[in-house]
């Protein structure tokens, strides 16, 4: 291994200590509340250290994001992938595999949806949007191309299969901040994996032809 090699390796592995310690202390802090300060000290590294990686707080809450984003389209490829499955039968395993994603990481899930609709995003450097932006899109993509499937073989209802994805997002990240935020409030009762699936069953169902009845 050559000294160029091992230099990035080592970079590669102090990044990744940073956003694990990113990460513990967005979980018990949240983020207003966390400092760079807290996040050097839970890495064992020097404030100055975490500036040489990352220009603030909220590029490394993004790369929380970045990679549940990055997870979560290897799982929509997958779905795409699959050739012995019709496009209501994709449909329910793209459902499982939200909620997969979901329950692979809860809190950066929770996190993602919250930089998507705040503040934050101003505060990131141009290469971390276009990261972020380039993730979304393939995201989206991904499972507008499970739709137009769906449209082109005559089992879903002629409409744009972006608009169409872009509303089964908004549902997915809805419910899931919905629900996280009644859980505060009352940690006994947690309803998100019945509730997403009466999202997703009459989204379904909504965008499904519906087959005319025959004459007797």
């Amino acid at each position: 291994m050559g000294i160029q090699e091992r230099k990035e390796r080592e970079r590669e592995r102090r990044r990744q200590q940073i956003i694990v310690a990113a990460k513990r202390v967005f979980s018990d802090k949240g983020f207003n509340k966390a400092t760079m300060e807290d996040i050097a000290s839970e890495a064992e590294l020097s404030p100055g250290t975490l500036y040489l990686y990352f220009k603030n707080k909220e590029e490394l809450y993004a790369s929380l994001s970045l990679r549940i984003l990055q997870y979560f389209n290897i799982r929509v490829q997958h779905v795409n992938d699959e050739k012995t499955l019709d496009p209501e039968g994709k449909m329910r395993v793209l459902r499982e595999a939200m909620f997969d994603v979901y329950n692979f990481d809860p809190l950066t899930i929770i996190n993602l949806f919250h930089l998507q609709s705040s503040e934050t995003l101003k505060n990131l450097s141009p290469e971390f949007l276009d990261e972020i932006n380039e993730l979304s899109r393939k995201s989206i993509g991904g499972i507008a191309k499970i739709i137009e499937d769906g449209i082109k073989s005559g089992v879903f209802i002629d409409r744009h299969p972006i608009a169409l994805a872009d509303i089964f997002w908004s549902l997915f990240s809805g419910v899931i901040l919905w629900e996280a935020s009644k859980n505060i409030l009352n940690q006994e009762k947690d309803y998100l994996k019945n509730t997403l699936d009466i999202a997703f069953d009459i989204f379904t169902k909504g965008i499904t032809k519906s087959i005319p009845a025959t004459k007797a």
